[in-house]
């Protein structure tokens, strides 16, 4: 439903807003300097920020839902010139919050004051990509990167993607490239979930994230690189849902992922005894490679560690706590949802299946919400209704029982035909009209002969 989701969306933005603000052991000197950066960025109030931080930490992520609808979309406008100049103004100073735009448009005698509202500014600049969060990416220059590393497992993961090689998985035995996805942990290099996929696009990083989380919990902060594979509103979501901060690296910057990249360059040893092996599957190969890891790497002195422990001791022996979530909740965050019309006998198409929605939405466009790892039960959105699940449409050899029509469609006993009632009243008044029209002509035609 379109306003859940909106909601929702709303929630995750404001769950990342508050992320600098949930790290432990955050003294107040500098929690003040973050929600004084945070307020001046974004243009919100402190007290606004303090209401949404005490929302979150009593009621999570549904605290910070909007109540009712969510906030809809402003009618309101901008004269074209009016916003270029709110563009420029941000370009030159990113760091400005758009209170502050609207503070220099008005001294500048371009608006009056009062005449454009925050909210509608903020809408605008975020529709022409020219927010917040999108100036905040390429405000910061320079490309030196000082060395850091967490002190506690779990306190920050890192992603990335590399190219593996070419294998006959194809149709007909085509070669065809496989990716390898990989998270690993910043302050122990321990890889968390690595695998081979055959695909390259979003699905295969959330299920590497979630295999992840599954065996070793839920990390405090995830770092992405800029791929699209990795800016997506699910990644927003599931991260806003778990409570884990999402941060992205600069563009540009190689340097900011180094740790996994270290690991993808140390992954070309395995490669090249892969190429010996010559495997001819897909679970193949990850069967080597999961051996590999363990034995040449995980279990391996590492010499970023100290004393040269191995990525596994190293993680296996800290004393920081994991933060495990039970699977329903797991599931929930990091559903999916797409919409789909019901055709003409009641069904959905999704992923080449079909699904039995009923024949009381013929017609109608539902929200289809899934675990991507698990089709074999959708729940199906409409608004009005409460949501309700269906499973895989199994055809028989013979047609099954037709379901009775809904109570709403079903044909009212009437006394009488209404059209032809109507047609009978439309007829009368037509004759009306004609007669005297008859009536006249035939007075003029008497007149004549007089």
């Amino acid at each position: 439903m379109k306003d859940q989701k909106r909601a929702e969306a709303i929630a995750a933005e404001r769950v990342q807003l508050l992320s600098p603000l949930l790290a432990e052991g955050l003294d107040p000197a500098k929690a003040r300097e973050i929600k004084a950066r945070i307020c001046e960025q974004t243009g919100i109030s402190e007290r606004t920020l303090r209401r949404y931080l005490a929302k979150y930490r009593q009621d999570g992520f549904g605290g910070l839902k909007p109540k009712g609808k969510g906030r809809q979309p402003s009618d309101a406008t901008i004269p074209p010139e009016v916003l270029e100049q709110a563009i420029l103004l941000r370009r030159e100073v990113p760091s400005r919050s758009v209170a502050q735009l609207i503070q220099i448009l008005e001294w500048e005698g371009r608006i009056q004051p009062g005449e454009i509202k925050r909210s509608t500014l903020q809408e605008k600049l975020a529709q022409r990509g020219y927010s917040t969060r999108h100036m905040r990416m390429y405000a910061e220059s320079g490309v030196a990167a000082r060395r850091f590393q967490q002190r506690y497992r779990n306190r920050l993961w890192h992603s990335d993607i590399k190219y593996g090689p070419y294998l006959p998985i194809g149709p007909d035995g085509a070669m065809k490239q496989v990716f390898l996805v990989t998270f690993i942990d910043d302050a122990t290099r321990f890889v968390l979930h690595s695998e081979f996929y055959p695909v390259m696009d979003k699905t295969i990083v959330e299920d590497c994230f979630r295999r992840a989380i599954q065996k070793f919990g839920v990390p405090e902060s995830v770092y992405f690189g800029n791929g699209k594979q990795y800016r997506t509103k699910w990644m927003t979501r599931a991260c806003s849902k778990l409570g884990i901060r999402l941060l992205f690296a600069k563009p540009y910057s190689p340097e900011a992922t180094g740790k996994v990249e270290r690991f993808n360059r140390v992954v070309d040893a395995f490669l090249s005894e892969a190429a010996l092996e010559k495997p001819k599957t897909l679970e193949r190969l990850n069967e080597l490679f999961a051996v590999w890891l363990s034995e040449c790497y995980q279990n391996k002195p590492h010499s970023a560690l100290e004393n040269k422990r191995s990525p596994e001791s190293a993680f296996r022996s800290d004393k920081k706590a994991l933060r495990f979530v039970d699977p329903d909740t797991l599931a929930n965050a990091f559903l999916h949802c797409e919409t789909r019309k019901v055709d003409k006998s009641g069904c959905i198409s999704f992923m080449d299946r079909k699904y039995e929605v009923g024949l009381s939405f013929i017609g109608r466009t539902v929200d289809v919400v899934f675990d991507p790892a698990d089709i074999t039960e959708l729940t199906i959105e409409y608004e009005g209704h409460t949501p309700w699940r269906v499973r895989e449409l199994i055809i028989g050899e013979r047609a099954g029982k037709r379901p009775p029509l809904p109570d709403h469609l079903n044909r009212l006993p009437a006394d009488a035909s209404r059209l032809l009632a109507a047609a009978e009243e439309r007829s009368r008044d037509r004759k009306a009209q004609q007669v005297p029209a008859v009536a006249y002509r035939r007075v003029k035609k008497e007149d004549s002969h007089v």
